[in-house]
This record gives structure tokens, C-alpha cells and sequence, in this order.
């Protein structure tokens, strides 16, 4: 699983955002880098190290030994949570995982070196995975 080594402060603050904000389309990370084929997120989402996990088995066993792949994104932010049955108040509960942020238009996932089809299974298996909608997307030549 994802996570930082090392982290400057074990929690973080939640940071509200506006809905409408999570809305808007992200400005980095948009455009096919490595592979010929990504995974666009369509849609907002926290993204944990466990469901990248997930996404990147399905993606590895669905592709074989053939291909290579890479994760474009990496858990850095700590979500915390206070344990079952807890009363309000006294502090601020234990870091529980690391997510990240997705919003739309940001590549999860590339792909290269197999061919199209397989790629398109492989995403439609891993975009199940994700808590957010998901596209399979080309590079422009």
C-alpha cells in the first residue's frame, strides 16, 4: 500500500471545499504522460491507498506479464477517524489511512504496450474499484 515515509504533521485539517469547487475540472495531471492509455476520473472523489491497491491488481492480473503501467497519483493527505462509540469531543481522532483528492479530468492510471481492447478491460475491471466515475482514455497523437 501508498504511504509517505515520513510526514512534517501527523494531522492534517480537513480544508472544506465547496462542492462547486470539487466540481471543477483539475488543471494538472489532465493529459496522457507515460502510456498510450489511461483512466480519467469524470467525477470528484477522496481516493484511499487501499482502493488504489485494489485498482492496480486488477489492472496487473487482467494485462499478464505483458505491458507496463503506471500510478499517477499518490495518497499523501491523512484522514483521521475517532473510534466506534466515542462521545463528542476529546480531540481529534487517530490517522486511520492516506488519501488523495481526485477531481475530475485527473489520469489515475496509464497503460502501454498492450493492445487497446485488453486496456479497455482492464480499466472497466479497475474503474469498478474506485469510489468515483472513471473513462477510459487515448493518447493524442
Amino acid at each position: 500500500m501508498l504511504f509517505p515515509k515520513k510526514v512534517k504533521h501527523r494531522k492534517w485539517q480537513t480544508g472544506r471545499v465547496s462542492p462547486e469547487k470539487m466540481m471543477r475540472p483539475d488543471t494538472r495531471g489532465t493529459t496522457i504522460a507515460f502510456g498510450a492509455y489511461g483512466l480519467k476520473a469524470t467525477s470528484p472523489g477522496r481516493l484511499s491507498s487501499n482502493q488504489i491497491e485494489a485498482a492496480r491488481k486488477v489492472i496487473s492480473r487482467s494485462t499478464g506479464k505483458i505491458g507496463k503501467s503506471w500510478i499517477r497519483v499518490f495518497p499523501d493527505k491523512p484522514q483521521t477517524q475517532k473510534a466506534a462509540e466515542v462521545g463528542m469531543g476529546k480531540g481529534k481522532g487517530d490517522p486511520q489511512r492516506f488519501i488523495f483528492e481526485v477531481r475530475p479530468g485527473r489520469v489515475i492510471f496509464e497503460l502501454d504496450g498492450v493492445p487497446e481492447e485488453m486496456a479497455r478491460e482492464a480499466f472497466r475491471k479497475a474503474a469498478a474499484k474506485l469510489p468515483f466515475k472513471a473513462r477510459f482514455a487515448k493518447r493524442e497523437a
